[in-house]
């Protein structure tokens, strides 16, 4: 994905944290990071192998919160 994109993609975040993330996952060979020689510049992000490993990880975590989101909602309901 182009940073544009990224960015669209996550509205919440500023563009500084977006760059700081960006560069810390490149630097833990998460992403990669593939800069064109064109005026204007062009940038594109793409996960690495390692990146992709995590898939199923960062899946479970998002269903574990998701569970513990309706849990949550169940006790208000409750109450």
């Amino acid at each position: 994905m182009r940073y544009g994109e990224l960015s669209k993609t996550l509205p919440d975040i500023t563009t500084k944290i977006l760059t700081q993330t960006l560069r810390e996952l490149e630097k833990d060979t998460l992403i990669n990071r593939k800069v064109y020689q064109q005026v204007p510049p062009k940038v594109e992000y793409s996960l690495t192998e390692v990146g992709m490993e995590l898939i199923p990880f960062i899946q479970y975590l998002k269903e574990w919160r998701d569970k513990q989101i309706e849990k949550e909602i169940a006790n208000v309901t409750n109450r």
